[in-house]
C-alpha cells in the first residue's frame, strides 16, 4: 500500500540560481492573481489564529465572495499551484481516512512554507510603505530628550546597570528611527500634496489651515527641543579623566550585554567575548553618530533638524502658493493648456472638415486682413455696403492710406488723448504701510538689544513682534552651535540682528513672557544688536 506522491515545495537552498530562490514570488504576476493572493491572505489570517494546517474546504469557505471559486476544485488547483512555486506545503490528510480506499484518494491538508510567511510579510511591508503619509512627531523629541537625560543621568554613575543602559539605547534607537523615517514619509507626502496631484479642492482648502498650524508647531518644538538635545549630545561626549567618552562606556556595556546573547554560529561567535563585544559595538556605533548626525553640526556637514526645519519652512509658503492657485480655478481663470483643451474638444465635436476650416481660422485669426486701420469713416462706409468676412483682399475695397503715413512711416490720430489714471492715492498707501513697518522692525530690534551680555532670563516681556524676530534668531543660533564649543554666534537674515550666546551651566531656568504665552528653556548669557541701529 502506497500513498500518491506530491511534488515538494521549492526551498532557497535547493534553488540554483536566482530565478528559483525567488519562485514563492511568481504568484504575484500569474493569471489567476487575485485568487492566489486571496488564497495566501487566508492562510496568513488563520496562522495568526494559531491554525496550523488547512484543508481545500476550509479554504473555499474563508475567501472573500468576490475572488471564491463555484465549488471548490478551483480552489484545489490555486493550492497546487501554490505547493510547486513554494508558498505551500501539502501533508497527506489521514484524519478522515475510514478505508483502504481512502488512501489512493488525493486528500492533503496545507500550511504555509518559510518562504510563503516570508513573501507574504515582504508584501505587507510593501503595502505598508506606499500608503504610508508619516508624521512630524513633536513628541518623539520630547521622548528622545528624556532617554538622552537618563543615559546622562547613567553616566555618571561608577557602575550603571547594564539592563537599564541597554534598555534606554534601544528604547532610544526605536524612537529616533521612528522619526526620522515618519519625518521622510511626510515630508514626501506633503510634497505631493503640494504637487496638485489629484487633490481635491474643497478638501484641501480644509485640511491646509491645519497643516500649516501643525508645520509650525513643529517647527518651534524643533527649535526648543532640539537644542536641548543638542546640548545633552554634546554633555554625554564629554571626555572622562581615564580615557573615552561617557557615551562611549555606555555603548560598550549594551554592546556586551548583546554579546552575552549572540547564539552560537552567529556572527562574531567563533570569537571569544572581546571579538564578540567589538562585533555587537559597532552598530551601537554607527546608530549613535546617526544620532548626532541629526542635531549636532560638525565641519562640513549641517544637521539633518535643520535642514528638516529649512523644508518645513519652505513648504508654507508653498502651500499658500497652492491655495492661490487653487482660488484661481474656482474664480474661473483658466490657463493656456485649458483653452486649448477645450479648443481640441470642439474640434473633435465638428460635424465636417468645413466646420474644421473654419474654427481653425476663426480661432487662429486667419481670416484675410482688409485694413490696417478703422476710422469713423471706413465704418460709416461698411454700415452701407457690408463686406462679406469671406472677402479676400484682392477682391475688397483698396485701403487707403494716409499721405502722411506714405511720407514718414507715422500717423498721429488727432484729438484729445487718452486720460492717465491718477495712482498717487495708492502710491502714499503703500509708501505709509511700508513705513509702519520699518518703524515696527526697527523698534522690535531696538527692543532686543541687549547693550551688552545679559542673562536669557533679564530679557523681560517681549511684544509679538520682538518675540518673532528672538525666535528665529535663537533658533538660527542653536542650529549652527559648533560641537564641543563653549559659545555661539549667529546673524539673521537681512543682517540686522546679531546674536551672542554663551551656557551659563548653573542649570537654571529662563522664562520670556508674551501676550501668547511664556517661553521656557535652560538660562545662557547672551548679548543681541542691532547692527542698523549704529551700535
Amino acid at each position: 500500500m502506497s500513498v500518491p506522491s506530491v511534488p515538494p515545495a521549492d526551498s532557497a537552498e535547493e534553488g540554483t540560481g536566482p530565478s528559483e530562490r525567488y519562485r514563492p514570488f511568481s504568484h504575484i504576476t500569474a493569471p489567476n492573481a487575485e485568487l492566489y493572493r486571496a488564497v495566501m491572505g487566508v492562510f496568513m489570517r488563520e496562522k495568526e489564529r494559531y491554525t496550523v494546517h488547512l484543508r481545500p474546504e476550509d479554504v473555499h469557505r474563508l475567501l472573500p465572495g468576490e475572488v471564491r471559486p463555484a465549488d471548490a476544485e478551483g480552489v484545489v488547483q490555486a493550492l497546487d499551484r501554490l505547493t510547486e512555486w513554494g508558498n505551500l506545503r501539502p501533508d497527506p490528510d489521514t484524519g478522515r481516512v475510514t478505508a483502504v480506499e481512502d488512501f489512493y484518494r488525493r486528500r492533503y491538508i496545507y500550511q504555509l512554507t518559510r518562504e510563503g510567511e516570508a513573501v507574504e510579510e515582504a508584501l505587507a511591508a510593501y503595502d505598508e510603505g506606499l500608503g504610508r503619509r508619516g508624521a512630524l512627531q513633536a513628541v518623539a523629541l520630547a521622548d528622545i530628550a528624556t532617554r538622552l537625560r537618563e543615559l546622562l543621568a547613567l553616566s555618571g554613575e561608577d557602575d550603571p546597570d547594564p539592563a537599564v543602559v541597554h534598555l534606554a539605547l534601544r528604547d532610544l534607537s526605536g524612537r529616533f528611527g521612528d522619526l526620522a523615517d515618519n519625518a521622510r514619509a511626510f515630508m514626501g507626502s506633503l510634497q505631493r500634496t503640494i504637487d496638485l496631484h489629484g487633490v481635491e479642492v474643497e478638501v484641501f482648502l480644509a485640511y491646509k489651515d491645519r497643516l500649516i498650524a501643525y508645520l509650525e508647531r513643529f517647527i518651534a518644538d524643533l527649535i526648543t527641543t532640539g537644542a536641548e538635545i543638542a546640548r545633552l549630545l554634546s554633555e554625554l561626549e564629554r571626555p572622562l579623566p581615564g580615557g573615552g567618552t561617557a557615551v562611549g562606556r555606555l555603548l560598550v556595556a549594551a554592546a556586551e550585554r548583546d554579546a552575552s546573547d549572540a547564539a552560537p554560529g552567529g556572527d562574531g561567535a567563533g570569537a571569544e567575548g572581546g571579538g564578540a563585544a567589538a562585533a555587537a559595538l559597532e552598530p551601537w556605533r554607527e546608530r549613535w553618530e546617526g544620532l548626532r548626525g541629526w542635531f549636532l553640526s560638525s565641519s562640513g556637514h549641517v544637521p539633518q533638524a535643520k535642514l528638516l526645519r529649512s523644508a518645513a519652512r519652505s513648504a508654507i509658503p508653498q502651500l499658500l502658493a497652492v491655495v492661490s492657485a487653487l482660488n484661481e480655478r474656482r474664480s474661473g481663470r483658466s490657463d493656456r493648456s485649458a483653452d486649448f483643451r477645450v479648443l481640441a474638444r470642439w474640434f473633435a465635436e465638428a460635424p465636417d472638415d468645413a466646420s474644421r476650416h473654419r474654427l481653425w481660422r476663426a480661432a487662429f485669426g486667419l481670416y484675410p486682413a482688409r485694413h490696417l486701420t478703422v476710422d469713423a469713416d471706413t465704418l460709416d462706409a461698411r454700415d452701407a455696403e457690408p463686406v462679406p468676412p469671406g472677402t479676400s483682399w484682392a477682391e475688397a475695397e483698396p485701403l487707403r492710406i494716409s499721405p502722411r503715413l506714405r511720407a514718414t512711416g507715422s500717423y498721429e490720430r488727432r484729438g484729445k488723448p487718452n486720460r492717465i489714471t491718477d495712482r498717487s492715492a495708492e502710491r502714499r498707501h503703500l509708501a505709509e504701510m511700508a513705513r509702519k513697518q520699518a518703524e515696527e522692525t526697527a523698534a522690535a530690534r531696538a527692543r532686543l538689544d541687549t547693550g551688552g551680555p545679559v542673562r536669557l532670563s533679564d530679557i523681560g516681556e517681549l511684544d509679538p513682534d520682538a518675540f518673532g524676530l528672538f525666535l528665529g534668531l535663537l533658533g538660527d543660533a542653536l542650529a549652527t552651535w559648533p560641537h564641543g564649543a563653549a559659545e555661539t554666534s549667529a546673524t539673521s537674515g537681512d543682517g540686522g540682528l546679531e546674536i551672542r550666546m554663551r551656557a551659563v551651566g548653573d542649570g537654571a531656568a529662563a522664562e520670556i513672557r508674551t501676550p501668547h504665552g511664556v517661553f521656557r528653556g535652560p538660562d545662557h548669557i547672551v548679548e543681541i544688536t542691532d547692527a542698523e541701529g549704529g551700535r
